[in-house]
């Protein structure tokens, strides 16, 4: 194996940024001057016990990396720093993981029984495409054994009868690297002919990288991006595994990959890592990013990177994390960004279900794709299934890599709502992404978009109630209280929360329909809160509270109502 840098990965730390526990490399900060401004301005920190360590230069701009007593606060080294009217800004170097794959196991021999393939269509022959139900769900190939939903699937056959994909189209897999030996794989990966050809240690196509091959390696910072951890060659594999008769088949039949290393054997790696990969890939104007990493806190070093990388075209799928959070309360890096490139990825079971461990929110998760029991290639030769929005990321590279193959490039924004408006409704995401849909390739690949049962933005009429429902200030322990709201004849209605203020994850207003089904547990604090809609005449909202903290409560004036 690859001797690999574990420092960044044992040494770790946290701090609460950007309202969230956050790892960073302790003692460390990355710096960006205002223009016109010499480094040398920063030797001025140096009697503060700060010092200069390295330059991070990027095609675009230099940044710094200072160091300081990893005993002092960054809270305080932040503050010193930024105040600074030299510097534009200073910030943790973060530390950021792979998306976790949840409970991995080898599956070199196992097979599910199939029943109901599609002979019509294409179908590769790769002996464990039975097994890959994302790509063709028959309700019982789950390679786990789980009981899944014919149908449940991104229609990839339907897909290859329109395009299997291209080697013009060059994707980056941002991550532990690939095993670009794979038998899988090893025909899918860019060959930089001026590296493999030149001189072992010598710059030959004078790019800035020495040996860079099939890709680098920012962990170790040399040109060889091997991976030895399989996290990013499982992603590899859902994207483009040949179809060569061995193995599982990617999304794409014929794929570029870049191998692009900043993840170390061990799983994580640093903000000077992550932008130097995105600059990497940007340099090499891939068609798309595919990022099945997180963490850290809110950087704008980070943020600065993707979009540059938008400003040249290229997409930036990103996993939306494993922690069942709401990233609309909690935000998850790199997939919370908003620049127009991001595209964030939320993870669904073989039965259409969100995925238990799956982060989500209505308003910064695009969509969902097949993220549970996936099985796709891994180190050194071999094949695992794994569960996680790192699974479903490549899930969605695929698909776009195939749209790219057949339309070419297209505006950021309309690939975006593409995607979205083609994915097949479901009601187990309604509320949990913008628009409530799976991945549909065939979809994608045709611009067709299914009939959404939903509200139209523009046509709420806001209904201010007889009486204001109003908690007690602070509320009670163990409340189980209930209002029915009735509007005849309405086909949606959501609720208005003026103030809320309830222990967070422990107390509650749940908002559901007539049916009792839930729509949404609102919890926290907010002020102006709009929840999510139930279709029907009649919403059910219960206020429960435990039996320990209360906070302040919460004030209802008002509710939302379509006809």
């Amino acid at each position: 194996m690859k001797k690999t840098n574990v420092m960044i990965g044992a040494t770790l730390a946290a701090m609460s940024f950007s309202g969230f526990a956050a790892k960073h490399v302790p003692g460390e900060m990355i710096v960006k001057l205002k223009e016109g401004v010499n480094k040398s301005a920063l030797t001025s920190f140096k009697s503060m016990g700060v010092e200069l360590d390295r330059s991070i230069i990027l095609s675009a701009e230099t940044l710094y990396v200072v160091k300081f007593d990893s005993n002092k606060s960054m809270k305080s080294m932040t503050t010193l720093l930024s105040n600074n009217p030299n510097i534009e800004y200073a910030e943790p170097n973060f530390i950021y993981e792979i998306v976790k794959p949840i409970k991995s196991f080898s599956i070199d021999s196992y097979v599910a029984g199939v029943t109901g393939v599609d002979t019509e269509a294409y179908t590769p022959v790769d002996p464990k495409f039975r097994n890959l139900w994302g790509l063709q769900n028959t309700g019982s190939n789950d390679p786990k054994g789980g009981t899944g939903l014919a149908g449940a699937d991104i229609d990839a056959l339907k897909a290859w009868a329109i395009t299997k994909g291209d080697r013009s189209v060059r994707i980056a897999v941002i991550d532990t690297g690939i095993d670009y030996n794979h038998p899988d794989l090893k025909d899918q990966m860019w060959t930089n002919t001026a590296e493999l050809n030149g001189t072992p240690g010598v710059d030959d196509d004078g790019n800035g990288y020495v040996d860079d091959i099939h890709g680098y390696d920012f962990a170790n910072n040399d040109g060889d991006p091997i991976d030895g951890h399989s996290h990013g060659t499982h992603c590899a594999g859902t994207i483009g595994a040949s179809h060569n008769d061995l193995g599982v088949a990617g999304i794409m039949a014929d794929v570029e990959f870049v191998a692009v290393k900043f993840l170390t054997d061990s799983g994580s790696g640093s903000t000077e890592g992550a932008i130097k990969s995105i600059d990497y890939a940007t340099k090499l104007n891939v068609d798309l990013m595919s990022n099945s990493w997180g963490g850290g806190g809110r950087s704008q070093a980070l943020q600065d990177a993707i979009q540059r990388a938008a400003d040249k075209g290229i997409v930036f799928t990103a996993a939306a994390g494993n922690s069942s959070t709401n990233n609309d309360q909690r935000p998850h890096y790199p997939s919370n960004y908003d620049v127009k490139n991001v595209i964030s990825v939320a993870a669904t079971t073989s039965s259409d279900s969100l995925a238990s461990f799956s982060c989500y929110g209505r308003r910064t998760v695009h969509i969902a794709a097949p993220g549970h029991n996936i099985l796709s290639t891994v180190k050194n030769g071999g094949y695992a299934t794994y569960s996680g929005t790192s699974m479903a990321t490549p899930h969605v590279s695929g698909a776009i890599g195939l749209l790219i193959a057949q339309e070419g490039r297209m505006d950021l924004g309309e690939l975006r709502e593409r995607l979205m408006a083609t994915s097949e409704p479901l009601s187990a995401l309604r509320g949990k992404t913008i628009n409530s849909g799976r991945l549909n390739a065939y979809n994608l690949l045709t611009d067709t978009r299914p009939t959404r049962n939903e509200p139209k933005p523009g046509n709420w009429e806001t209904k201010m109630l007889d009486e204001v429902w109003e908690s007690a200030h602070p509320y009670a322990h163990n409340l189980n209280v209930v209002k029915t709201f009735s509007y005849p004849g309405a086909k949606y209605i959501r609720l208005r929360v003026r103030k809320l203020d309830l222990e967070k994850g422990y107390d509650f207003l749940q908002i559901s329909d007539k049916n009792r089904g839930i729509a949404e547990k609102v919890s926290g604090a907010s002020v102006d809160y709009i929840s999510e809609y139930v279709e029907g005449d009649l919403m059910t909202v219960t206020f429960k509270s435990d039996r320990s903290v209360s906070k302040w409560g919460f004030v209802i004036d008002s509710v939302d109502v379509q006809y």
